[in-house]
């Protein structure tokens, strides 16, 4: 489900210039105006962003942009959200309908130097996979040759399955659709062999599936898909805002700092902790934040390993193992600049 939209990519040359001013308008500004950030979210991704039944989001994409609330208000709950499909996403971020895209999107090349567009970090890295029945009786993506592929259109996901196929010397069928929910549901009613997006999009559908377990997600990861947070180009201080808002998540955590122990830690001598959560240095200042912004961010929201583990992790459904997604200091790719 991953990225890249055609109507965003026909559309990114002509927004690159009036993102740039968008941009420049100094969003911060225009969020505290509001009262609220207005964050783009997918249509429904379990352990990403979805509402529940009494329309509270909730997820590790969710949680990021109360994150981002938390630091600008000292109020996670000062956010609102706006389902966007991937066609709809960039096109949404670049006219200014929302301020940040946190919305399991890809960072490529592209999307940094020709939309309009800069990412503040990664939060997720995930990688493309496949998932079929059981019944098929395949036990490897190399085995799919003359397979049906359901993909979602104007994803990057539709891209690398391309690429896949041609790189091995198989054929395939596409059957593609717009929305997440369609192609799950196609692949369901056996209109497709094979259902194909982000690993971490393939457990979230599992769980929707009528009987989970007679289907498999094949070994296979196919493509680099590191996600995170979007912004328009041409205003460093949102920018600079929420990459610290996830660069604080991670030092908190490698600093031991949580939810439940985060005012104790406040007392403490370590320096490093003293920075982060606004005793020593005028941190949040630089931002045009309040000083305890990166405190608020772990009262109210958490460290990056207790969103991730609630969301996607051990303490979810999902239960993804954190992998890649594990701090530098556990074999992991996640690593924050410190705050000095």
């Amino acid at each position: 489900m991953l990225d890249r939209s055609w109507k965003s990519v026909a559309l990114g040359a002509a927004f690159v210039m009036g993102s740039a001013v968008a941009g420049s308008a100094a969003t911060l500004d225009t969020v505290k105006s509001k009262g609220f950030v207005q964050c783009g979210a997918s249509t429904g991704l379990a352990g990403f962003s979805e509402p529940d039944d009494a329309g509270n989001w909730k997820g590790l994409d969710a949680d990021y942009c109360r994150a981002i609330a938390a630091a600008v208000f000292g109020d996670a709950t000062k956010v609102k959200y706006t389902p966007l499909t991937a066609k709809e996403r960039f096109t949404a971020l670049q006219s200014g309908e929302v301020d940040v895209l946190i919305r399991n999107t890809t960072w490529t090349m592209s999307r940094d130097t020709s939309m309009g567009m800069i990412f503040a970090g990664v939060n997720y890295y995930d990688g493309q996979g496949f998932i079929v029945k059981k019944s098929v009786g395949v036990s490897s993506a190399k085995e799919l040759n003359g397979a049906t592929a359901c993909v979602q259109t104007g994803t990057t996901t539709e891209l690398n399955l391309s690429d896949y196929f041609k790189t091995n010397g198989m054929e395939y069928q596409p059957v593609v659709v717009e929305k997440d929910d369609e192609a799950i549901a196609a692949y369901e009613a056996g209109r497709c062999d094979v259902y194909t997006t982000d690993a971490s999009g393939l457990y979230a559908s599992r769980l929707k599936f009528a009987n989970p377990d007679d289907h498999v997600v094949l070994p296979e990861i196919i493509s680099k898909e590191p996600l995170g947070p979007v912004v328009r180009q041409g205003d460093e201080q949102w920018l600079n805002i929420v990459k610290w808002t996830h660069n604080a998540m991670l030092a908190a955590e490698e600093l031991g700092v949580t939810q439940a122990n985060v005012d104790e830690m406040k007392a403490t001598e370590n320096p490093d902790i003293k920075r982060l959560l606004g005793a020593d240095g005028t941190f949040g200042e630089s931002l045009g934040l309040s000083n305890d912004w990166a405190y608020n961010i772990v009262k109210q929201v958490g460290n990056y390993g207790e969103v991730f583990d609630r969301n996607v992790g051990t303490g979810s459904p999902l239960n993804i193992e954190r992998g890649l997604n594990a701090l530098w200091t556990d074999g992991g790719l996640q690593y924050a600049p410190p705050i000095r």
